[in-house]
């Protein structure tokens, strides 16, 4: 059999290790996704920032590009990762067309660092597959692999943005158990409120996670907006013992749409819109966040 079939059939395939710490115990533990080797003490962890909700179509990946867009403006390192691993589609949405993406990766095709392509704004980005159902939910063997080809990668960023698959499945608890922040987006829709909800639920009883960061998007205004926060923080006081925090909104927006059809990026084409000044009030108060953790 080739190597290269035998390492597909390893990974890619039933995880048989007994070696490998097991997903609840790495979620209980708390043990981190990443985390950045290195020699100086005084150099700052890449910000890992994972971008998640309950509920699909609440623009997830249009955030996560739009803030990594912005951010690098700003001058920081930054990569994206589209870990919706079976239906990635932020490579689609930025109009690149990678050559290889991280089933390449999986298989023992290409090291991490081979798949990194470049995207708009000085962006790196690592790209998912699409259609490859082994990977949408991946076992202790996987993810113990995809931990140790992440620690390769991600100390020549400054800030490292996860754009999850929706939903509570083990895919998405586990890239936003090892994030700094969980920004949870949701939307007016009742439905998205409600499975943001159940989001948090789950990884705060069942794996530990203490702190939330809430992005509203496709708002009419500002007050709208805080009013979502207000009741999801309410209900969250009352029944789960974590603390969110306002992370800002985005303003519903015509010219994002005029993005999407163009594989273009709000912030880049129409960089004065009502969507892309939020984008640029949330990405600099993940610059500041970052600025004060290395002072």
């Amino acid at each position: 059999m080739p190597k290269t079939a035998g390492k597909m059939n390893s990974i890619m395939g039933k995880d048989s290790s007994t070696n490998v710490i097991s997903f609840q115990e790495r979620l209980l533990k708390r043990t981190p996704l990443i985390v950045k080797p290195t020699k100086d003490p005084k150099a700052a962890e890449p910000r890992i920032i994972a971008v998640s909700s309950g509920k699909g179509g609440v623009g997830k990946t249009s955030i996560v590009a739009n803030l990594g867009y912005v951010l690098s403006g700003l001058g920081k390192r930054v990569l994206i990762v589209d870990t919706d691993l079976g239906l990635g589609n932020l490579d689609v949405l930025l109009g690149i067309t990678p050559k290889y993406n991280i089933s390449h990766v999986f298989s023992g095709e290409k090291a991490i660092g081979d798949i990194l392509v470049d995207g708009p704004g000085n962006m790196k980005v690592l790209p998912a597959s699409s259609g490859i159902q082994a990977l949408t939910h991946l076992t202790d063997l996987q993810m113990d692999f995809i931990h140790k080809q992440m620690l390769r990668i991600v100390s020549s960023f400054d800030a490292v943005l996860i754009d999850t698959a929706a939903g509570i499945s083990s895919n998405v608890l586990y890239f936003n158990a090892g994030a700094q922040d969980v920004c949870v987006v949701v939307t007016p829709d009742l439905t998205a409120i409600t499975d943001a909800y159940a989001l948090m639920k789950v990884l705060s009883i069942q794996y530990g996670t203490a702190g939330f960061r809430l992005l509203v998007n496709q708002v009419g205004n500002a007050g709208e907006a805080r009013e979502i926060f207000n009741h999801l923080e309410l209900v969250t006081r009352q029944f789960l013992d974590v603390s969110i925090q306002f992370m800002g909104h985005i303003l519903k927006d015509d010219n994002i749409s005029k993005g999407v059809r163009s594989q273009k990026m709000v912030s880049d084409i129409f960089p004065r819109s009502p969507a892309s000044e939020c984008f640029k009030v949330v990405a600099r108060q993940i610059y500041d966040t970052m600025e004060n953790q290395t002072r």
